[in-house]
């Protein structure tokens, strides 16, 4: 399957778990490196990084990859947009 003319590889369930696991890890490490800077994040942005980070790792399984060219870059940055607009949707409706 092909993405904007990247080939996108299936990644095995384990992998999808490891980047679930490295993703959220990640994520907790923002969460307390903005703690610990006197800035912590409210629970929005918190969500909208969590988001973002596990995107960015599984991207990497799926063969998106940021350091591979502008082309990924362009659609990890495109993908996790449409995410943040999904988010953003769902907490106006929750609100």
């Amino acid at each position: 399957m092909k993405l904007f003319g990247i080939t996108l590889r299936k990644p095995s369930f384990n992998e999808i778990t490891a980047a679930a696991v490295m993703g959220v890890g990640l994520w907790l490490a923002c969460l307390g490196v903005m703690n610990a800077s006197g800035q912590p994040m409210g629970r929005m942005d918190a969500g909208a990084a969590l988001l973002v980070v596990v995107w960015a790792c599984v991207a990497v399984r799926l063969g998106i990859n940021v350091s591979a060219g502008v082309r990924h870059l362009a659609v990890n940055a495109l993908v996790s947009a449409a995410l943040l607009v999904v988010y953003q949707g769902a907490w106006a409706l929750a609100s």
